[in-house]
């Protein structure tokens, strides 16, 4: 136990994204769970992989600087994703993406808490981490909404598209 622990929430937020569920679960667990994508490997690396648990690194640019978590990510198909600190600039954080369908479309809800020791000390260091921290997961969320709808997107060819896969 920590010092004089202050825990604060973190979130929630949440996003309304056009895709169905288990689209952006996919979104979200596929860099994990799969290869990392090469446009991600300046952001994650992932350390040890397992069938719905990876431990990975983290990498947030935070000013001129990049503060590297580790983290253990948990993933229960397809409503939720757990994520659990186990190294970085406080001594615990928790959080959740909770993923809810409906008509087609679906709920990204994130939550957590964030928790710091040394009394007034550790609660100005936390608000500051904190801040930061809620800065990068909409960010994510933001890519996430993003790559989800474009992969919900019907396909449509133009007639030079088409004309072109026939010769």
């Amino acid at each position: 136990m920590t010092m004089g622990r202050t825990m604060r929430p973190l979130g929630p937020m949440a996003w309304s994204i056009a895709a169905p569920r288990a689209i952006v679960f996919d979104v979200i667990s596929s860099p994990y769970l799969r290869r990392t994508p090469r446009a991600l490997e300046r952001k994650l690396r992932v350390l040890e992989r397992g069938e719905h648990e990876v431990v990975a690194e983290h990498y947030t640019r935070t000013g001129p600087f990049v503060t590297t978590t580790v983290e253990r990510v948990r993933f229960e198909p397809p409503e939720r994703v757990h994520f659990h600190l186990v190294r970085g600039p406080v001594p615990h954080v928790v959080e959740e993406f909770q993923l809810r369908e409906s008509d087609g479309e679906t709920e990204l809800v994130y939550t957590g808490e964030l928790g710091t020791g040394f009394w007034v000390f550790g609660r100005i260091w936390g608000a500051f981490v904190a801040r930061r921290w809620e800065t990068a997961v909409r960010s994510s969320l933001a890519a996430i909404k993003v790559e989800s709808e474009r992969r919900a997107r019907p396909r449509t060819y133009s007639a030079s598209q088409s004309t072109e896969a026939t010769k």
